[in-house]
Order: structure tokens, then C-alpha cells, then sequence
């Protein structure tokens, strides 16, 4: 049984020590990295969906998929790193199901139009910029969740995204010049 003072040393411990160890079996060593991550997990995923609902159930997904995932997990990068990375790819994979099922609703008359159309109003009560970021194409929006949201500097996005610095520059002026022009189309 862990005593108290274990439980206060995991906490100082650093992530790539605890990911290791956690990967190896450690049931302590991976409740330790999804309490000082769990919020960072779920403020991703809600910046990158623009949906609760739909962050909480990646944020369930992603940690129920963790200790399977931290088996690949190499070490290469730091461990915020490769989680930002799975968060990405999680979000990635929600998306690719929601196009296959838009895709595979189509034709099913009235019923499936009227509630696509509820849909689309229920979005449309969002505030502003989130309706704007949801315009965006999905680099745009990982970059700005990433720089913006995080707080995350040009390079480190970069490495999270695979990208090169300079890319995540031009994507972050790039989605500005489109949240300009869109806010000038809905002023007119």
C-alpha cells in the first residue's frame, strides 16, 4: 500500500519518469499524469471541437486509451508533446467519424434533413468566435488551439503538429487575415 509521502513524490515526479513507468504497469504512476493532465487534455480537445459534450467524451476515450498508447509512447519528445499529439490525432479521428456519418445520412428524407437543420441552428447560438474558429480549416484551428489556447510558442506547436516554425507562423497570420474578413462581412 502506498503511504501519503509516496503519493507527494509521484507528484513531484517528472512526466517522462511517471509516462515510463506507467507504460511498464504502474497503476500510481499513471493516475499521477492524468491528474496533472486530465484539464489540459479536455481544454484541447474543447478548443479543438468548440463542443462540451463532445470534449468530455474524447477526454473519457483518450484516458481510457492512455495506458495502451504509452506503450508506443518513445520518449522522443516531451511527454505534453506526444499527449498534445494524441489529443490532435483523437480530434482527427471524431472528425473523419462525423464526415462518414454526414456522408452515410444522406438520402434519409425529411426526418434526417429536419434534425441536420436543428443542428446547424443549435451551432449557430455559439458565440462568435467560436462559430469563426469552426469556418476555419481544421490546420488553422489546431495551430490557434495550440498557440492561442495552450499558450504555446510557434516552435512548439510546430513540433506538436509536425510542422516547421515558419508554417505555424503563416497559419497564425493566415487565420487572422480570415477572422478579420470575417468579422468585416458580418459588420456589413
Amino acid at each position: 500500500m502506498r503511504r501519503v509521502s509516496d503519493t507527494v513524490m509521484l507528484m513531484d515526479t517528472p512526466d517522462d519518469t511517471l509516462a515510463n513507468a506507467a507504460a511498464g504497469g504502474d497503476r500510481a504512476a499513471f493516475a499521477a499524469l492524468i491528474a496533472r493532465h486530465y484539464d489540459r487534455i479536455f481544454g484541447l480537445a474543447y478548443r479543438l471541437t468548440g463542443s462540451r459534450a463532445e470534449a468530455e467524451d474524447l477526454t473519457q476515450d483518450i484516458c481510457a486509451a492512455l495506458p495502451v498508447k504509452l506503450r508506443h509512447w518513445r520518449g522522443e519528445a516531451r511527454f505534453t508533446t506526444w499527449l498534445y499529439r494524441v489529443v490532435i490525432n483523437g480530434v482527427h479521428d471524431l472528425r473523419r467519424r462525423q464526415a462518414t456519418r454526414g456522408r452515410a445520412s444522406i438520402g434519409w428524407g425529411d426526418w434526417e434533413t429536419a434534425r441536420q437543420d436543428e443542428i446547424v441552428t443549435s451551432r449557430a447560438l455559439h458565440d462568435w468566435l467560436a462559430d469563426a474558429m469552426g469556418r476555419l480549416s481544421p490546420e488553422l484551428r489546431d495551430t490557434a488551439a495550440l498557440v492561442l489556447g495552450e499558450e504555446m510558442t510557434q516552435a512548439e506547436a510546430g513540433a506538436v503538429l509536425g510542422v516547421s516554425e515558419g508554417t505555424i507562423a503563416w497559419r497564425m497570420s493566415e487565420m487572422k487575415k480570415r477572422l478579420r474578413a470575417m468579422a468585416a462581412e458580418e459588420a456589413r
